[in-house]
């Protein structure tokens, strides 16, 4: 279904370095990148570009308007979210969402990856020493930073400081010429090495969910579509909130697969049941 057909990574940071080797190893394809459509036409990690819509709809304009462009029926794309953690207090995490879009078989999968391995963050900055203990917990200079006056000020941003003697003077530069000093992590995936190791395990996820067959009518994407509750405790066999099962689902014929056990054991630590440790 895809061996020998051009591929077209849809990114312009660099993210096919992670993803065109795994797709051009196990699908056979040829990947590509071109600059005929700019990603960040559809929305900025520093704001000058609101994304419109949500994370999922910008993924699926972004692979059909980069498909449209590139006159291409192939095409994988991602699109990455920062934010509070949604169940652990006071972390914060990466969202990678990931699609495989095939136009000539109307074929469209999706993965999604939430990771803590972020260095996500943004501070407003008063002082020198203030800026390098915010570069030090960033990862500077590993991973770039960016520079503005305020948080919701565009009139001018500085993006990829990765040098200190830079990000010293434009912390100077920025004193002088607004009086305040917002500094963030820039999470572009080319100047962000712990994203792009998200990115990385998001395409393995993609690769994985592209390889897996429908056993009825052996259309690629058989993947997890729910997750069932209640495998038992281990002390009373009262089920717990803990994953029982996983639900496959082909979106092409429908058929569904449970599988049972995902997680390779068949009872719950008593500590997570809400029976014996209410």
């Amino acid at each position: 279904m895809f061996s020998n057909r051009k591929l077209l990574i849809a990114t312009k940071h660099a993210k096919e370095t992670v993803i065109a080797p795994l797709f051009e190893q196990h699908l056979n394809v040829n990947c590509f990148v071109t600059d005929l459509f700019d990603t960040d036409t559809l929305g900025t990690f520093t704001g000058e570009v609101q994304r419109k819509d949500d994370a999922l709809t910008t993924l699926r304009k972004k692979c059909l308007l980069a498909m449209e462009k590139n006159q291409c029926d192939l095409v994988i794309s991602s699109e990455g979210s920062f934010g509070a953690h949604p169940s652990v207090f006071f972390a914060s995490c990466n969202e990678e969402l990931m699609m495989f879009k095939d136009a000539k078989n109307d074929l469209e999968i999706v993965v999604r990856e939430l990771s803590m391995e972020t260095n996500f963050n943004a501070s407003k900055i008063n002082n020198e020493t203030e800026l390098f203990d915010f570069a030090l917990r960033a990862a500077f200079p590993s991973h770039a930073l960016i520079m503005k006056s305020a948080e919701n000020n565009f009139t001018k941003v500085v993006k990829g400081i990765t040098d200190r003697k830079a990000l010293k003077k434009h912390f100077e530069d920025f004193q002088k010429e607004f009086g305040t000093v917002y500094v963030e992590t820039d999470m572009r995936a080319n100047y962000n090495p712990s994203r792009m190791k998200v990115i990385e395990k998001t395409a393995k996820k993609l690769l994985e969910a592209v390889q897996s067959k429908c056993p009825n009518c052996e259309l690629p994407g058989f993947v997890v579509t729910d997750a069932k509750a209640g495998l038992p405790c281990q002390w009373c066999s009262t089920a717990t909130n803990s994953t029982l099962s996983y639900l496959y689902t082909c979106k092409k014929c429908e058929y569904t697969s449970e599988v049972l056990y995902p997680h390779n054991k068949k009872t719950e630590d008593p500590a997570y049941c809400d029976f014996c440790n209410p």
